[in-house]
């Protein structure tokens, strides 16, 4: 399983960003091995809607089937659900302690988004 990790930096030690749509990128690491790489999420920044969208599909096209962030609104949500991949939120620090928090079974899927219009 892959999992995306919205992320202000490339690194494992990177803070946690908490805002899914205009993250600064993702982590992806995978579940089996633990390696791990970085994508960029520059394109999306600016944009004045659609963001969380964008994101959604970018993480869609690396394989991802989950996201750990620390917030989603509704259309990324729903794109990220019609795309299979189960969202978590966390306000851990760091993308590390993220994932490790995620393999040891003590983050809970969400059930929908937890903000609401465009912000």
């Amino acid at each position: 399983m892959k999992i995306a990790i919205s992320a202000q930096g490339s690194s494992l030690q990177s803070p946690l960003d908490p805002r899914f749509g205009r993250a600064a990128g993702f982590v992806i690491m995978d579940g089996q091995t633990g390696a791990h790489e970085y994508r960029d999420n520059a394109q999306n920044l600016n944009l004045p809607q659609g963001a969380g969208i964008q994101a959604a599909m970018h993480v869609k096209d690396a394989g991802v089937e989950a996201v750990i962030t620390g917030h989603v609104g509704p259309k990324a949500f729903a794109a990220l659900s019609k795309g299979n991949i189960t969202v978590y939120y966390t306000e851990l620090p760091t993308v590390e302690a993220a994932y490790a928090a995620f393999t040891r079974g003590e983050l809970i899927p969400a059930q929908d988004a937890d903000k609401q219009g465009h912000w």
